[in-house]
């Protein structure tokens, strides 16, 4: 039977992801259904459990109007119990929601969540990549199995958006899906908060940052593969140069202990300065205290904490892998090194503290870079048109 689906009527639309902890994946899906709820559909956002050092996302950001639905079985974690569980339980709930639209989110519950959404016979299915399971740090099985398992729902969707161009050039690559199934859609967020930074007065303070010491920032989960390897063998060699400068620490996770005990023994621990976890608002006042960023990540889809800091209008470095060169344009809006070189990081960072007007002039390029391709409405909107091509096609908006 042809489903008819007028152009300006509401749609019913359920995003799935793993789990909604502080993460940039996570703030992409919450503000796409935060959008698309204000543009008048019926949105469901389905999601794990939340639990774990990142923090949960949905307490920090508000979320009004927003029907969540927690899947116990929706878990990160590889089990064929619980990921049996969750599919059937899915598929259940699509069916009896009558959804228009499934959009899932992360590689897990984009697995689970499609399989489950083409049992139910949902019209509309579409998946968002924001990072690729299978990577060059990952165990050569694991690979096999996350490329099997995504070529296998590939077939069960309709369209799949990627946050980078490199994660479709990725995935051709591995014969995911064909080019033509994939679309660029640039990671939304809420950029009149960082467009308009501002320092905070008293926050330096709070931090133990002296006001006149200039300061390099990272914000990102203190996990493996985040780079903070680098972080740590390039922060001695400013240092030397530029013994005043200050590394500020946005984020928590494993790491944290093993870094400030790293700190204490390169005899550099009074320069570092952890933040700990940061609510979503906040980030733009610590962004404002940044003299530029680092994000130093060896896996990344594309870096969020880079677009927000070049939003602030400050300059960025890291490597040349995934997204990033798609916002680190090297030397116009910050510089992109080869991946591992943290010896080039620092001499980049010491030519930017030796130069703020360079680093000014890079920050405004940057700025205007992202200012408008990662609007979040901009994201929502490009969306919902989507959605309603698919929907078009198959049964013929009127």
């Amino acid at each position: 039977m042809t489903m008819e689906y007028d152009s300006e009527q509401p749609l019913s639309i359920c995003h799935v992801i793993t789990r909604m902890i502080v993460g940039g994946a996570q703030e992409n899906t919450l503000l796409s259904c935060l959008g698309q709820l204000e543009a008048g559909n019926r949105v469901v956002l389905v999601t794990g459990p939340s639990p774990g050092p990142e923090g949960e996302l949905l307490a920090r950001m508000k979320a009004p109007g927003l029907e969540i639905a927690v899947f116990p079985d929706l878990v990160r974690e590889l089990s064929l119990r619980c990921d049996r569980r969750a599919c059937c339980e899915l598929a259940r709930f699509f069916r009896e929601r009558r959804f228009d639209v499934v959009h899932t989110h992360s590689s897990k519950a984009g697995i689970l969540g499609r399989i489950a959404a083409r049992r139910a016979g949902v019209p509309c299915v579409v998946h968002t990549i924001h990072g690729q399971a299978f990577h060059a740090y990952e165990k050569p099985w694991k690979n096999w199995l996350y490329r099997s398992a995504e070529r296998f729902a590939a077939r069960r969707c309709d369209r799949i958006f990627a946050v980078a161009q490199a994660m479709i050039d990725q995935c051709v690559a591995a014969r995911i899906a064909p080019r033509e199934q994939y679309q660029v859609v640039y990671s939304g967020m809420d950029m009149a908060r960082y467009l308009h930074a501002k320092p905070c007065p008293g926050l330096r303070e709070k931090l133990g940052i002296p006001a006149d010491a200039p300061v390099i920032g990272t914000l990102a989960r203190l996990f493996e593969l985040k780079g903070y390897d680098f972080v740590m063998r390039a922060a001695p060699r400013v240092l030397e140069r530029h013994p005043e400068t200050r590394f500020l620490l946005v984020g928590d996770g494993i790491l944290r202990e093993s870094l400030e005990r790293e700190a204490e023994s390169l005899g550099i621990r009074d320069h570092f300065h952890f933040a700990g976890l940061v609510a979503p608002d906040r980030v733009p006042d610590y962004l404002a205290e940044m003299n530029m960023l680092w994000h130093l990540s060896l896996r990344e889809g594309l870096p969020r904490s880079v677009v927000q800091a070049l939003a602030s209008g400050i300059p960025a470095l890291g490597f040349r892998l995934d997204g990033t060169p798609e916002v680190i344009l090297d030397g116009e809006t910050g510089y992109c090194l080869a991946p591992g070189d943290a010896a080039g990081v620092a001499e980049k960072s010491i030519a930017l503290l030796d130069d703020p007007a360079l680093a000014a002039r890079l920050g405004a390029a940057g700025r205007a870079l992202v200012k408008e391709r990662f609007d979040a409405p901009r994201m929502s909107r490009i969306l919902l048109e989507a959605y309603r091509a698919i929907l078009r096609a198959k049964g013929g908006l009127r």
